[in-house]
């Protein structure tokens, strides 16, 4: 399973470990990653997906999953999520 986001995107980033004396040694920074089921009002059920605590916040901001992803672009979103969105904008469009 990989550590991205699948809203957002965000990733792994490597920096530095600095000591005290000043040593540096690599390091990695990983997202803030939840497993959360996040309710779809159009489709009404629950979708889980993997999402950074940043993405959640984001998603609580917007007003819902639904509204997240129709103002989400695509390339940030994975394959699922993108699946998803799809979905949700089809399941509007009919209603």
């Amino acid at each position: 399973m990989s550590r991205v986001c699948e809203l957002t995107g965000k990733g792994p980033m490597t920096g530095n470990n600095v000591s005290h004396a000043k040593n540096r040694t690599r390091r990695r920074f990983l997202p803030n990653l939840n497993d959360v089921t996040l309710q779809s009002e159009s489709l009404g059920r629950g979708i889980k997906l993997r999402i950074s605590a940043a993405a959640l916040r984001s998603v609580d901001h917007r007003g819902g999953l639904d509204a997240y992803l129709a103002k989400a672009k695509d390339t940030e979103l994975s394959d699922r999520a993108l699946k998803v969105k799809k979905e949700v904008a089809k399941a509007v469009a009919s209603a």
